[in-house]
């Protein structure tokens, strides 16, 4: 028995230590049962100029998974993209993989949230001269404040995994089939930088809805997607780094003025349509069964480290 426990251990120190650099300071989870499907949900428009699109998702708190919404952020710098956390399966249990920010786009499971996010990079749009044009090809935006669009579909049909049921996570059964493609890779060696205030005060919201749980809305969430993060005041107009709306006791963004010279470059990498086509998943199968009985599930599994 102490020798089970042992390898069980050694083998949650080996899958921190390969996560990515930005969710060492994040907590580790792993549970035994798959997330539920993703659900189907129309986008709100972005309301500032400078703000990125952060895709809804199943976090895993005290009651089960809950779902966070999908909210628009201001970006913490000029430059800034967001890789989505994911679901990854290793071992026969489901590990989170939180999100980051960064000048490309990492990996993040091939999972397709939609919105610019079908599964490999982003293509909802790219930084240029320090502004972010928006792709309203996937995107929405509020022509009324946004007027740097552009329509390109070719970038999004080349990005694309099809994801028809909506699997909610990569690997194990009826999982997602996407190895890291070559710009993921590169992602990885990115100076990676964690959630914003913005996006743990929105988290934290979620994770206090009775009925953001699973096991009380059977995977249809009433508040699936919002325009402005939860728990938070409507901002000032401005780009990246200059919004004022502040969380209940959480820090304001990044601002150009206190920025330090290490902070990574804006990203150019996404202006042309990515060379390699993305296979289409003819197998995948449907997410575990059991997730859809919430009352008589066993309980999961839950590791956190700081």
């Amino acid at each position: 028995m102490r020798v089970l426990r042992s390898m069980r251990f050694m083998f949650f120190a080996l899958v921190l230590s390969l996560l990515p650099a930005a969710s060492n300071a994040a907590v580790f989870v792993s549970v035994g049962i798959a997330p539920p499907v993703l659900p189907v949900y129309d986008q709100p428009p972005c309301p500032e100029p400078g703000w990125m699109w952060t895709p809804g998702y199943w976090a895993y708190g005290d009651q089960g998974y809950y779902w966070v919404p999908g909210t628009w952020v201001p970006a913490p710098y000029v430059g800034a993209l967001w890789t989505p956390g994911y679901w990854g399966w290793s071992a026969g249990l489901y590990v989170w993989h939180p999100g980051y920010w960064g000048p490309h786009v990492g990996y993040y499971g091939g999972v397709n949230y939609g919105f610019g996010y079908m599964g490999i990079g982003f293509v909802g749009g790219v930084w240029h001269g320090g502004v972010f044009a928006y792709n309203t090809a996937v995107v929405h935006v509020n022509t009324v404040v946004i007027h740097n669009t552009y329509v390109d579909r070719t970038i999004v049909e080349h990005n694309t995994i099809v994801n028809d049921r909506h699997v909610a996570f990569s690997g194990g059964p009826g999982g997602i089939r996407h190895d890291p493609a070559p710009q993921e890779r590169i992602a990885e060696h990115d100076r990676h930088v964690a959630a914003t205030s913005f996006q743990s005060a929105h988290q934290n919201t979620a994770a206090h809805s009775t009925n953001a749980y699973f096991n009380h809305n059977g995977g249809h969430p009433s508040n699936v997607a919002v325009q402005r993060p939860l728990n938070t005041v409507r901002p000032a107009v401005g780009g990246p780094g200059r919004a004022t709306f502040n969380p209940q006791g959480h820090q304001p963004a990044l601002s150009p003025q206190n920025r330090n010279s290490n902070q990574p470059q804006p990203n150019r990498s996404f202006n042309q349509p990515q060379s390699h086509q993305a296979q289409p998943q003819s197998h995948q199968a449907a997410p575990q069964s059991h997730a859809s009985q919430p009352h008589n599930e066993p309980r999961p599994e839950s590791h956190e480290h700081h």
